[in-house]
């Protein structure tokens, strides 16, 4: 299943080189397509709702239901100045950002002018299971679109705030490794 993904991810970033390379002659307009052999999502006809419990974010499900145990694709626009705040996931989790810059942190520590690196469009990157991470769009810098795919349940585990994990587990180890104190 990982093989396969990837190989989704692979081609969808690609997807776009041949067209752009200055192809010649009629360009066929995609009505023309038979719509039973291809499913298209328009990007102006996304129907963008806010993120749950993740403000100045917007999300839009393209593929499966993503809080059942099966395979999903979401999309997530983050506005600049917006970021999650360390959190992880029980499955592991594939991101293609689509445009803009997305930027991560990972750990327990939440510094996201500081730590954060950033990923252009065209970026591939795993969120392991069970890791601590967190990332957005940086104050000043143009929105970012990430797809995310992945095995449900995509439960978001936060290590932060009122609704903070407690006890052992990823978010107390990575509060352990920053050098935070534990929550209680």
């Amino acid at each position: 299943m990982k093989k396969a993904i990837i190989a989704v991810l692979t081609m969808a970033a690609t997807a776009g080189i041949g067209y752009a390379a200055g192809i010649t002659g009629p360009i066929p307009d995609a009505s023309t397509l038979n719509a039973a052999a291809v499913k298209l999502l328009i990007p102006e006809n996304i129907k963008w709702g806010p993120a749950a419990g993740l403000e100045g974010t917007d999300s839009y499900t393209a593929y499966g239901d993503p809080t059942k145990p099966e395979f999903y694709i979401v999309l997530n626009r983050f506005h600049p100045g917006y970021f999650s705040h360390p959190h992880y996931h029980a499955n592991d989790r594939h991101i293609l950002v689509l445009s803009g810059t997305w930027w991560v942190g990972t750990g327990g520590k939440y510094d996201p002018n500081n730590t954060t690196v950033p990923m252009k469009a065209g970026t591939y990157a795993l969120h392991t299971g069970k890791e601590v991470h967190y990332d957005g769009s940086r104050a000043g810098s143009e929105e970012a679109v990430v797809a995310i795919f992945g095995i449900g349940p995509a439960a978001r585990h936060e290590c932060e705030g009122p609704m903070a994990e407690k006890g052992p587990g990823p978010c107390a180890e990575a509060r352990k490794a920053a050098g935070l104190p534990p929550i209680n």
